[in-house]
């Protein structure tokens, strides 16, 4: 089968700094040069590391980001042929990362805000479709009401959490969220923040990743816990990017939930030891080094 991911290109600009400011603050750091990042690039790229093939949809600029950002997924092998080039800058994001690995992210969405459905030109049935929230939702919601058309498997990263049509989330096959997201959509709903509870209220499979403390789900009967991988942090950016890329992998290679969950949390803990997004994505034979063990 094969993953086509429809999200994000953004070229990140990493800034360190001890601690994180608060609002009104300044904080002095060092900043490293542009690199690879936004949710959708970063999630094909893990999807690709992890051995299964990946087709990107999502837009750039005719910038020297855009090159950057083209670059980086032909690199990885990810096929771009459905990659536009939109008028105006690629997106960029300025992310803060604090001594403990902590971080805070200002996203600029620059030419994904032009990233649209069509692009993703055919859909196989069986092929697993993931998608992110850093384009135009309502593209997301199209593309879903097509996948589901098609037969493929849906995945939604709820990520940043935004508004979306009620319909189009009933009818994925999993939703991700992590914990800051799963009580934004739990308080929208009126229900707990458990998958479980979250899964009752949709209809549709429920994810969420929690950090240090692993991950959970609740799909088609299935009740899923599991504990995170104890690493050393470099920083967490682009960890819940390798969760999500490895998990649709996984799947994608017919694994069941729980084992396709085991291998996410493995990618997230290994993209924690390294700096930056796309580049701290693992490759297959790392995270079965990680499993085995453990």
């Amino acid at each position: 089968m094969s993953v086509i991911v429809f999200g994000a290109a953004i070229a990140d600009r990493i800034f360190r700094v001890p601690r994180l400011p608060a609002p009104g603050e300044t904080a002095l750091g060092e900043a490293g040069p542009p690199l690879p990042g936004g949710k959708g690039l970063n999630q094909a790229i893990a999807a690709a590391r992890d051995g299964v093939s990946v087709r990107f949809a999502g837009c750039v600029g005719a910038d020297a980001e855009g090159a950057l950002l083209r670059a980086a997924l032909r690199e990885a092998g990810v096929e771009t042929g459905w990659l536009a080039e939109a008028p105006g800058p690629s997106g960029l994001a300025a992310v803060v990362v604090d001594a403990a690995g902590r971080n805070q992210i200002a996203v600029s969405a620059g030419a994904n805000r032009a990233a649209r459905a069509a692009q993703v030109e055919a859909i196989p049935p069986g092929a697993t479709l993931l998608m992110q929230m850093e384009v135009p939702p309502e593209e997301n919601a199209a593309l879903i009401a097509r996948g589901r058309a098609a037969g493929a498997r849906l995945l939604l990263n709820l990520a940043p959490a935004a508004s979306f049509p009620r319909e189009a989330l009933a009818a994925l096959d999993l939703l991700i969220v992590n914990e800051q997201e799963a009580a934004w959509l739990a308080a929208a709903l009126g229900c707990a923040v458990e998958a479980e509870a979250l899964h009752a209220a949709l209809g549709c499979g429920v994810a969420v990743t929690r950090g240090e403390r692993g991950a959970e789900a609740a799909a088609r009967g299935e009740r899923v816990t599991l504990s995170a991988f104890a690493v050393p942090v470099a920083d967490t950016v682009g960890a819940g990017d390798a969760w999500c890329g490895v998990l649709a992998a996984a799947l994608d290679r017919g694994a069941p939930l729980p084992a396709a969950m085991r291998r996410a949390n493995a990618a997230a803990a290994l993209a924690c030891t390294r700096p930056g997004a796309a580049p701290a994505m693992p490759r297959a034979a790392e995270i079965e080094a990680l499993l085995a063990g453990r």
